[in-house]
């Protein structure tokens, strides 16, 4: 089977299985008895429907209409396939949809019309507008598609949007206002070539011009050649604005001189010979698929200083409408824009250039490993997968619809709005705001062990950006600095950051003395703690903290959690500090639920276990929680008395904690489902101290704990905050391998909390 077919087989694998197509309806209001029942339809649905009849602005409040999105075609120009009618064009509109939802939390009904007629059309589009808060015109020809857009916009109070011309026009205006910001040109000084007069060409060249694009400066080109006054072959209103005044007749004619070559046209349609009658550093956009105009190496041959984009997803600068809808329409869904006007697409254009030009994000850079993600010439525009558009852009596109006077429901704080966005793509943001207000209080140093991970210099570049914490790396000077250029990264060793250099620090006398000062009487000569302090970066670092020089530690990017604990242990453990556990913050879909200990202990005594319940009571305030601690067992309140069983360990560690007043509600000895279930847990336990849901469960053994903790991580995508080193006064933190750049980042937001914010 060839490649081609075992793709075909894939994608149709892919929309059959497990069930059919890409969309489900999910409700958002329990239903789970009469009493809901009653609320959600009859007869309570009637005060939701009397609200809405006294005043029709209240359907934003009441139902899911300012967040549906209606994305509507007649499978009359869909992309790449042409004319396949409304039906087989719905796989195409359900992936809109999907994309939708996924990069911007926007719902979507996909709708299908037999209806060839652009006036009906309009018409029948027109009649949803009580169903949707903006419609999204999808894949109709041109003309028919100017028609029903303008129809639309002119009769209906929301937003109506044709992707395929002002998704791609946007997209373009992003690309060649950063190309020009590269080649050190301007838009009013350029010359354009553009090839294609359809929806989509005719929406970048009108968006170029309120962009600074001269339109005498435009020479638009079709199939019949270029559009020049007077011609009658295939002409319409449209490509008649962009008419020019000339004996010129032909794409190679005009595109001597040209900065800018717009294809969205046809495979092969712009030549080599072309491409070197342009002008220096040629920007060539090549949109036509699947394939271009042009192939990206045959520009190179000609022409090594071009800039080039196309529409593929396998070279630089991909032009990709994903870039600009979920965003333009999440931002005038949430102001509640009656339309998608000229300052809004300007805004979104802005958005888009100015995100690239900043240094790309983590989760971009793993979405795209092995790519270079620093803006230039191969990047001009950011990657879909970039989680900050949604923030920037649609903000943007909110504060500009507010600026020009079309937003129904103006948003008083632009800043919460943005904060409100960033959490919507960062889980963990919500829960870790409150830890992240706490450490803006001081500036603590954190040196991290791993320094030379690609996931620490990324990060270590959100905390100069985001927070007041001071990072410290250790590790070689110039692997940081190669990687931090390969990667994009404005930071560099020594400048923005201070570096501890295992193989050459003039500190290295003093670590080794104080790492040997410390160990000596436990078997440590100083040629040992020569070796580890040329090593043993985990060691360096706690040597750090104990020399004051260092807040706290973060370590654990690899390497086993006992490894890098015995070193913690060692130097920085005293009487009053020592390991008490391991705590996880696992976010799932139902809310935040903690996890301990899955590290320290592998199996607690009573009093380590009343230990990992007070340590978390401490821990889970930070997050702006409440605690409320199960101990867990397979025992339900001494059901089980094997003396080799978690039962008698977790009474007596029951006993324990009551023997002293404690601010935090506990209960135990329980299985996971009673924790988790009030009314089993009321039947089982009418006497029960806990009063709904815990949100700690605290285990008996590490086996447990670690188990519970993976299998949220893995089965129900639990987002880990932590593990968070319990007991050692916030100096130390080992954290799991599989940690992302933005797990570094919340860790280094609790090590740069003072101890004195929580206890």
């Amino acid at each position: 089977m060839s490649d081609k077919q075992t793709f075909r087989q894939a994608a149709l694998f892919y929309h059959e299985f497990p069930k059919p197509g890409k969309l489900e309806i999910r409700a958002t209001k329990p239903l789970a008895n009469n009493r809901d029942l009653s609320r959600a339809y009859s007869p309570g649905v009637a005060e939701a429907c009397l609200e809405i009849s006294a005043n029709p602005a209240d359907a934003a409040r009441y139902t899911a209409k300012a967040n549906l999105v209606g994305v509507v075609t007649n499978g009359s120009a869909v992309l790449g396939l042409g004319n396949i009618g409304a039906l087989a064009s719905k796989p195409v509109m359900e992936g809109k949809a999907v994309l939708f939802k996924k990069f911007a939390d926007i719902d979507c009904f996909d709708i299908e019309l037999n209806e060839t007629d652009p006036e009906k059309l309009a018409e029948m589009i027109c009649a949803l507008e009580p169903t949707f808060g903006a419609i999204n015109l999808e894949d109709i020809k041109a003309p028919d598609c100017f028609v029903v857009e303008k129809i639309c916009r002119e009769r209906m109070n929301i937003p109506v949007f044709h992707d395929d011309q002002h998704g791609t026009a946007i997209v373009v205006g992003a690309a060649a206002t950063n190309a020009l910001y590269v080649t050190g040109k301007r838009f009013e000084d350029i010359r354009i070539v553009s090839t294609g007069g359809g929806a989509a060409g005719i929406a970048c060249l009108k968006l170029l011009i309120k962009l600074g694009v001269k339109r005498e400066n435009i020479w638009l080109c079709d199939v019949h050649g270029l559009v020049y006054k007077g011609r009658e072959i295939d002409m319409n209103p449209q490509k008649a604005a962009f008419a020019q005044d000339t004996d010129l007749r032909t794409l190679d004619e005009v595109i001597d001189g040209a900065d800018l070559f717009l294809g969205l046209s046809g495979a092969n349609v712009l030549t080599q010979d072309m491409v070197r009658r342009m002008t220096k550093q040629p920007i060539i956009f090549a949109l036509a698929n699947p394939e271009p105009e042009i192939q990206p190496d045959a520009v190179r041959e000609v022409a090594p200083d071009a800039i080039i984009a196309t529409g593929r997803s396998d070279v630089p600068n991909q032009v990709n409408n994903v870039l600009c809808f979920p965003f333009i329409f999440r931002g005038a869904l949430d102001v509640g824009a009656t339309q998608i006007n000229d300052a809004m697409q300007i805004a979104c254009v802005e958005g888009i250039a100015e995100l690239a030009r900043a240094t790309s994000s983590a989760e971009a850079a793993a979405a795209y490993q092995g790519e270079q993600l620093t803006f230039g010439p191969d990047y001009l525009i950011p990657k879909p997968f970039d989680r900050r558009l949604v923030a920037v852009v649609s903000a943007a596109v909110a504060q500009a619809a507010m600026d020009s006077g079309v937003a129904a429901r103006p948003i008083e704080d632009m800043a919460a709005y943005r904060e409100k966005l960033h959490q919507s793509v960062f889980r963990s943001a919500l829960l870790m705001r409150p830890v992240f207000d706490a450490a803006s209080t001081a500036s603590r140093r954190v040196v991290f062990a791993e320094g030379e991970d690609e996931r620490v210099l990324r990060a270590a570049q959100a905390l100069l950006e985001e927070s007041t914490v001071i990072p410290i790396l250790i590790g070689r000077p110039e692997v940081i600095e190669t990687r931090c250029e390969r990667m994009g990264l404005n930071v560099r060793p020594n400048r923005d950051f201070q570096l501890v250099n295992p193989e050459n620090d003039p500190r290295y006398y003093d670590y080794w003395t104080s790492y040997h000062s410390l160990m000596q009487r436990r078997g440590v000569t100083p040629d040992l703690a020569k070796a580890i302090m040329r090593t043993n970066t985990t060691a360096i670092g706690a040597i750090m903290v104990h020399r004051e020089e260092a807040d706290s530690l973060i370590c654990g990017t690899f390497g086993e959690f006992s490894w890098h604990l015995n070193y913690i242990t060692q130097v920085l453990g005293n009487a009053d500090l020592h390991p008490q556990g391991a705590l996880s913050l696992m976010i799932l879909e139902s809310g935040p639920l903690f996890v301990a200990d899955t590290q320290v202990h592998q199996l607690p005594d009573p009093e380590a276990l009343a230990e990992i319940a007070i340590g978390a009571a401490r821990h889970v305030r930070r997050f702006g929680l409440e605690p409320n601690i199960a101990l867990c067992s397979q025992s339900q309140f001494g059901t089980q008395n094997d003396p080799v069983g978690s039962g008698p360990r977790i009474r007596e560690a029951m006993a324990i904690l009551d023997s002293a007043p404690r601010d935090f509600t506990y209960e135990g000895e329980m299985n996971v489902e009673t924790a988790l279930d009030p009314e089993l847990r009321a039947r089982i336990f009418p006497a029960s101290r806990m009063e709904g849901i815990a949100n700690v469960l605290v285990f008996a053994n590490a086996d447990a704990a670690s188990g519970v903790r993976n299998i949220l991580k893995v089965r129900a995508d639990g987002l880990e905050v932590g593990p968070i080193l319990m007991g050692m006064g916030n100096r130390a933190h080992i954290v799991a391998p599989s940690i992302t750049p933005r797990g570094l980042l919340n860790m280094a937001a609790i090590a740069g909390t003072p101890v004195a914010h929580y206890g």
